[in-house]
């Protein structure tokens, strides 16, 4: 008998599901996700679900991660400093798809080279300028490189990082590497964010693979990739930005597999974020523009995937000048306070007690900061430097540490990279209030949203009577987030132009008294014409309002709180390989591939040979990555024209797919 075993690594907890073969599950447990050392929730996880039916572990032929840890980090403006370098661009270009954003105040360099659309060089690389910045630049731990058509010919590129690797001996991430697309400032995006990553990812699989071989499995790991397809670990350390979506497209995959739906909608509660999509025809929807995380569209070929910055564990926030002291949640994840205190029992209910004795509320009461020890090499400013130094390992009231409103920007920079973490109300402390949920400390999540209760809104009423008519806000104020966040998913997906943004239209008035069923002299009748498979642990908790909100159907699943581990051990390996052909005059055409151009004479003999190479490549990968019994499939789009009552070619792009299931050994 042979058993896989799906890991999925989330933001709040990590889940672990051991299959018999592909056909039933024998065990699954959940485990908190530790950050500072996420050892300890993977290897929880999986001795409790080895141990619940007392499986042997040399019996496990396959293991499987996916994960939200690169979705999170987006989200939340999280990873490492790194360096940017454009080659052949203008400085005006890195004003173009939310670079100067990605950078947040990251070095970067606008270096002279680059090729042009057939992929000949327009101008020489300045190798001189390049070595002279790199050596001045301090304190990142990864490169991005962009050269402009560099799909077409990626030679500066790999000359670039060559001299960055022989000074730094530190990762390097190549656009022409991430996606065959042009569109030269997306890619410099795209690689900015996958060096953004690289050394959280590779933390990531050290940890994983070192508790998978202590704990005597054998099995080799595998880890999903955003499009729900597996990777081997070296391939994911390689390409991290391939692991954003990853926790998400797994949910997919397991939706499908769980439910049988081929047709549905996909939402997707965890505590950072939700995330819906869409089944067509039993697989997951790709989007054909790159896959979107927070504020970024990359060029990673991903699940359509919608992320918001709900979940369980969102802040609840007082909305600024709101006359009914209405509430928001998200997007930022805190830990609850009602998680605070299992951690720090003594500590969180002394500090919530003295609060609740004061007579005038405070806005940072029932709010906690602690240090997480930072990395090697962590860069502060002065500020940022004394203000962490007032964070303790322990738990302590923020207004312990923050004195002024430049002290509140400084903790957010803090737990934006990581190095603190902040407790807060969330919906998770409304849910235990309300009995719904009993994993961690009710009393603690009481007498929170008791001391958030007090707050008042701009008409200078209490936001709430007692506890629990808080904690039926916050769960109401969920209810109505998601139902608008799978209408925004909706309008996005329909094919027809509404005349205004998705997020307009959730929120018009038309759609909100629709779904009311309104009766005038106009009928109008708005819903979800889908079934919504409703998943995540608390999917229960809040999922049937949804559906009474949107007029549809939810399903609930069975283990859908470990959707996405089922999803990861029971995907394919996918290898994707891409190629074009350009006509820089008639009669003459250039197979672009990985390196220089090659020149051909015929049209026929150069599609033949790069069809080829492509089918050679994708199915290299595909092997090296542990598929078995490899199918291929092609796809060959063609662009004409017509002239003067000919046909001329313009260009061809061959599509490549390789896929199998992994190798998985016979026991």
């Amino acid at each position: 008998m042979s058993f896989i075993l799906g890991v999925d690594t989330g933001g709040t907890y990590t889940d672990a599901v051991i299959l018999e073969g592909e056909e039933r599950v024998v065990s699954f447990s959940k485990a908190l996700t530790t950050r500072s050392d996420l050892s300890l929730g993977i290897a929880s996880a999986i001795e409790k679900a080895v141990e619940q039916e007392n499986i042997d572990p040399e019996k496990i032929s396959l293991v499987s991660l996916s994960t939200t840890l690169a979705t999170n980090a987006l989200v939340e403006g999280q990873g490492d400093r790194v360096a940017l370098v454009m080659i052949g661009f203008k400085d005006s270009d890195l004003e173009k798809h939310s670079i100067f954003d990605a950078l947040s105040g990251d070095p970067f360099l606008v270096a002279d080279g680059g090729h042009n659309y057939a992929g000949f060089e327009k101008n020489p690389l300045d190798k001189n300028k390049l070595a002279n910045w790199v050596s001045a630049v301090k304190g990142v731990s990864a490169y991005a490189i962009c050269s402009q058509f560099a799909v077409r010919n990626p030679e500066h590129e790999l000359e670039a990082a060559e001299i960055i690797r022989r000074l730094t001996n530190k990762p390097v991430s190549l656009s022409h590497q991430l996606s065959a697309k042009l569109n030269g400032p997306k890619r410099a995006l795209t690689a900015i964010l996958n060096a953004r990553l690289i050394a959280l990812i590779d933390l990531l699989i050290i940890k994983a693979e070192h508790v998978i071989k202590s704990l005597g499995i054998l099995a080799p790991l595998m880890v999903v990739r955003g499009d729900g397809a597996l990777i081997s670990a070296e391939q994911a350390r390689e390409k991290p930005i391939e692991t954003i979506l990853s926790g998400p497209a797994a949910s997919i995959v397991g939706a499908r597999w769980l439910t049988d739906e081929k047709e549905a909608i996909v939402s997707d509660i965890g505590g950072t974020t939700t995330d819906i999509a869409v089944l067509k025809g039993g697989k997951p929807a790709i989007d054909p523009k790159g896959a979107s995380v927070g504020p970024y569209r990359t060029m990673v070929e991903a699940v359509a995937m919608y992320t918001f910055g709900l979940g369980g564990d969102s802040e609840v926030k007082l909305k600024i000048g709101g006359l009914n002291g209405d509430i928001f949640l998200g997007p930022k994840r805190v830990i609850p306070v009602s998680l605070a205190a299992t951690i720090e029992p003594d500590l969180i209910h002394q500090i919530l007690d003295s609060q609740l004795k004061s007579e005038t509320p405070n806005d940072f009461d029932a709010r906690f900061i602690r240090r997480i020890k930072a990395s090697t090499g962590l860069v502060l400013s002065e500020r940022d430097d004394k203000v962490y130094k007032r964070i303790d390992e322990q738990f302590s009231p923020m207004s312990d540490v923050i004195k002024s409103r430049l002290d509140l920007q400084s903790v957010l920079k803090l737990v934006a990279i990581g190095v603190a973490q902040i407790s807060a109300v969330t919906p998770s402390d409304a849910s235990h209030v309300l009995g719904k949920s009993s994993a961690w400390d009710r009393e603690a999540a009481i007498k929170a949203l008791d001391l958030f209760a007090r707050r008042r809104g701009g008409s200078g009423e209490l936001l709430a009577g007692s506890p629990s008519q808080m904690a039926q806000r916050i769960v109401f104020q969920l209810t109505e987030q998601t139902s608008c966040s799978i209408l925004e998913m909706a309008f996005s997906e329909e094919k027809i132009d509404f005349g205004n943004m998705p997020g307009v239209l959730a929120q018009h008035p038309l759609t909100r008294i629709g779904l009311e069923g309104h009766r005038d002299l106009i009928k109008i009748d708005v819903g979800i014409n889908k079934k919504v498979i409703g998943l995540g642990a608390s999917a229960p908790t809040y999922y049937p309002a949804v559906g009474d909100k949107l007029n549809c159907e939810v399903i609930l699943p069975e283990y859908a709180g470990v959707a996405n581990a089922i999803g990861a051990v029971v995907g394919k390996i996918v290898m994707r390989e891409t190629g074009v052909i350009s006509s820089p005059s008639e009669g003459k055409y250039l197979a672009h591939l990985d390196g220089k151009p090659i020149n051909f004479n015929n049209e026929a003999e150069a599609l033949q040979v790069l069809e080829e190479k492509l089918t050679e490549k994708s199915i290299k990968k595909a092997k090296e990555a542990g598929a078995e019994n490899v199918t291929v499939n092609i796809d060959r789009e063609v662009k004409t024209a017509n002239i003067e009552n000919r046909t001329v070619f313009v260009e061809a792009n061959i599509f490549v797919e390789a896929s199998g299931r992994p190798r998985i050994s016979k026991s």
